[in-house]
């Protein structure tokens, strides 16, 4: 038995009725249906697709956005299926799956933390995770085969250890927003400080290497590294939406959240490990790329108009500012620079913006 229950409108026209906003399916399953944030995350996800068959039409064989499409589904000929699937689908698909769980990611951060500029880059997290990377790529690991299998484990231990010590140091005595951005901050500069340790004692091949997984890259992903990353990404993606209810509850306050029975310590913890998780492999796949995390969930609490980050449309829109940060990349800077340079010239300026703003709010 389904029923639809309309929105209650005052100046709704008595010719057109109102869409729903409810769905219930029998006594014990309801959906509530906002058109906005659904229009929202379907829009982001067609430019997503847009952007994504734009990308592996670029190469030394270009091709027409129908190629793509033929190449995709298994119709085209041979020569496209295999420049498509073999040399250009795992950097595409790369580019969407880091951007999704970096959106998601920082959806849960800054929704956890009730503060808008913090993300797992800002907070640390994600130089943590670079900090057992670049060791790896510097200390000769990679001759024994270990940056094929190592560095995703390597990059997830790092991110998980750092987001242990900022959650730990936040913590103490409640959950403050300002606390944990000064102390993710200070982990932050740390992480950086280590890093560069690490490359001044490096050899100079190592160094070039590395520097430019550091800003944070697409080239030369493989379906090794897809797979893997597919795989991870997917189970704290679910892990986390399987707790998102949760989420909603925490983002009204700890009284509010104790009084509607939610378990506060255990609903952060499993999310913020949901995060760590996501974004620790975000850079084991494509190095620490720059405020793709801080800027997703930022522009989707705008685009729909939600009282804090909805998870699903933050890892639409990430997906889609990364593929087109990669295409820009790829269209219009020299020797395909890295795609971190196009998300940091972005991201820089909305930090500057977002710091304004909650100045001008603090003094009011």
């Amino acid at each position: 038995m389904t029923d639809l229950r309309p929105n209650p409108s005052v100046n709704a026209s008595p010719d057109v009725p109102p869409l729903p906003s409810a769905l219930r399916i029998g006594d014990d399953v309801s959906v509530v249906f906002r058109l906005r944030p659904v229009a929202v995350t379907l829009v982001a996800a067609v430019l997503t697709f847009v952007f994504f068959c734009a990308s592996i039409r670029i190469g030394d064989l270009p091709m027409s956005f129908g190629d793509v499409i033929r190449a995709l589904i298994g119709t085209g000929d041979q020569v496209n299926q295999f420049i498509v699937h073999d040399l250009r689908l795992p950097r595409a698909l790369m580019g969407v799956i880091v951007g999704a769980a970096l959106g998601m990611s920082g959806a849960i951060v800054q929704s956890i933390s009730h503060n808008p500029l913090a993300s797992p880059d800002i907070l640390g997290i994600s130089s943590g995770a670079g900090v057992a990377a670049v060791f790896l790529l510097t200390t000769g690991s990679t001759a024994a085969g270990l940056s094929r299998y190592g560095m995703p484990a390597a990059a997830l231990a790092g991110g998980l250890l750092t987001g242990v010590i900022v959650y730990v140091l936040a913590a103490r005595g409640g959950m403050d927003g300002i606390r944990l951005v000064l102390i993710g901050v200070a982990i932050n500069a740390l992480m950086h400080a280590v890093i560069t340790w690490l490359l001044v004692r490096a050899d100079l091949r190592d160094v070039g290497a590395a520097k430019t997984w550091l800003v944070g890259s697409l080239e030369a992903r493989t379906w090794d590294q897809l797979v893997g990353v597919a795989i991870v990404v997917g189970i704290a993606a679910l892990i986390a939406l399987g707790a998102s209810f949760a989420l909603r509850a925490v983002q009204l306050g700890d009284d509010v959240a104790q009084g509607l029975g939610v378990g506060i310590g255990r609903t952060r913890a499993v999310l913020l490990i949901a995060a760590v998780v996501l974004a620790a492999v975000s850079v084991a796949g494509a190095g620490p790329i720059a405020f793709v995390a801080f800027v997703s969930p930022q522009v989707a609490l705008r685009l729909t108009g939600q009282s804090a980050p909805p998870l699903v449309a933050s890892a639409v829109i990430g997906a889609m500012l990364l593929s087109g940060a990669d295409l820009i990349t790829r269209l219009w800077l020299p020797d395909y620079l890295p795609v971190g340079i196009v998300t940091a010239a972005v991201g820089g300026p909305f930090l500057v913006y977002l710091l304004v703003r909650q100045n001008l709010k603090g003094k009011r």
